[in-house]
């Protein structure tokens, strides 16, 4: 299992958002961290930037895997988040 690291955005994201919503990302984040294949095509590189994006219903997680760390650098809404 990865270790999970937060920026400074990604925890005032999930505190702003629905506890049920902010709850359920936390759960898809860490079954990510344990197995990033059993997330299956929810999981995709990014275009354009280096990481990786976790799809949760309307929701975007933005990733980065360095070694045996899984960095979550933001979350938002689908549409401008991977921008």
């Amino acid at each position: 299992m990865k270790a999970i690291s937060y920026t400074k955005a990604a925890p005032r994201a999930l505190h702003r958002m629905p506890r049920t919503t902010a709850d359920l990302i936390r759960t898809k984040i860490e079954a990510c961290a344990e197995s990033p294949t059993s997330q299956g095509n929810t999981v995709t590189a990014l275009k354009g930037r280096t990481g990786i994006r976790l799809r949760v219903g309307d929701w975007r997680v933005i990733m980065d895997e360095q070694g045996n760390v899984l960095a979550i650098l933001d979350i938002g809404p689908r549409g401008g988040i991977c921008d």
